[in-house]
């Protein structure tokens, strides 16, 4: 089996021969590799012969041969925290592709998966053994600086800089308040009565989206045993999505840091681009530069490239584009074109459904690849006039 992310022997010590740059050039590497007549003599061990899994390794597919055909089983290293992007227009597998990984994520040890849904799409994964969470956020969990932007206030007025006040007072020593007792403080404090209404107004906002508890359970717990966890964000509000996004890719960064958190943790967020503007970019930028050192694995998922950062796509070592036609996606793909590749990234998109262009920087490698049937149910496919839901 060829490994993408793996430039090494396998982490039991068993070398199985990741091709690597034997591939020859990018124009070429997918036939080398994809064409079942002839994948042995050109691929060497890549060929997973006894059906066996390595080690630590996730299945998400196989390579593609130019005449369709299905070749040598690909798959994408687990022993080690990576960061990674897939890309793919409306319809394409991009959602699909990201559960296909927490499928394998949940049948690996060492490590777990953690799902964020803002589409209500991702609760199939049940079925394999895992659990779909309603968003609980302790309000602790949200640095004080970051209140008034939260609730839409700015910092250096009054009622934001007694909201920023009365979280930095609440959470001194440790503390986890409650909303309520934020509201408390707020009545409480030395402000002019109209600064004080405005600053509990917007934390009754607040405590309307149903996010926040001061004795939810913590963060870590989500990746404790191994089973995918979903975070089921569908309808919950944009700001209380990003505050929840921003405590768990957070509280994951920091459970590794503490040793509180024995398994690696990998945060799968699907419509990434809504979490890069906002009160949850901080905390996914620092998985993206800084959470290889702990573990922390970050892979964002988007239909709309164009909108994350250059630093999504400049600190990702796995990158999966399925199709993409915008210009300015296409454009955000081509910052992956890195020296070691030749041609047009853009050009070898694949077009069908489910097939996908993987980028491998271990390797310094380009393939194109056939993402595997997924083994859970997929809620992402679209409604059809044609087939009434039994609802209606």
């Amino acid at each position: 089996m060829y490994v993408l992310g793996r430039d090494g022997p396998e982490p039991d010590g068993d070398d199985a021969s990741n091709p690597g740059r034997d591939l020859g050039d990018a124009s070429d590497r997918d036939s080398d590799c994809g064409d079942a007549s002839d994948r042995d003599s050109d691929c060497g061990d890549a060929i997973d012969r006894d059906g066996d899994l390595p080690s630590h390794t996730a299945r998400i597919g196989s390579f593609l041969a130019r005449d369709g055909s299905a070749g040598a089983p690909v798959g994408v290293d687990l022993d080690r925290p990576h960061a990674g992007v897939v890309f793919g227009k409306r319809g394409t597998g991009k959602s699909y592709t990201l559960g296909v990984l927490a499928e394998e994520l949940a049948a690996a040890d060492g490590v777990a998966p953690v799902v964020v849904d803002p589409m209500g799409v991702f609760g199939g994964l049940e079925a394999a053994g895992g659990q779909v969470v309603d968003p609980a956020v302790r309000p602790g969990s949200i640095p004080p600086s970051t209140w008034p932007d939260l609730l839409g206030l700015d910092p250096e007025s009054g009622p934001g800089s007694l909201v920023w006040r009365v979280v930095a007072d609440g959470v001194d020593g440790g503390a986890s308040p409650s909303l309520a007792a934020l509201r408390d403080a707020v009545a409480a404090a030395d402000a002019p009565a109209e600064t004080r209404r405005a600053a509990a107004n917007h934390l009754r906002l607040a405590a309307s989206w149903g996010i926040f508890d001061a004795d939810a359970p913590p963060v870590a717990s989500l990746a404790a045993d191994g089973d995918p966890a979903v975070l089921d964000l569908a309808g919950v509000p944009d700001a209380a999505a990003a505050a929840a996004v921003r405590a768990v890719a957070r509280g994951l960064y920091d459970a590794r840091i503490d040793g509180r958190l024995r398994r690696l943790p990998w945060l799968l967020v699907d419509e990434a681009h809504a979490f890069f503007d906002g009160v949850a970019e901080p905390a996914l930028r620092t998985l993206l530069t800084r959470g290889r050192a702990p573990g922390v694995s970050l892979v964002c998922a988007t239909q709309r490239p164009a909108a994350l950062p250059s630093v999504a796509v400049s600190q990702s070592d796995l990158l999966v584009s399925h199709r993409l036609t915008a210009a300015r996606d296409v454009d955000r793909l081509a910052e992956a074109e890195a020296t070691y590749l030749a041609g047009d990234l853009a050009a070898r998109l694949p077009e069908g459904v489910g097939e996908a262009l993987v980028v491998d920087d271990a390797t310094e490698t380009a393939h194109t690849v056939r993402i595997r049937e997924r083994r859970t149910p997929h809620g992402g496919e679209s409604p059809r006039a044609s087939r009434p839901s039994d609802a209606e």
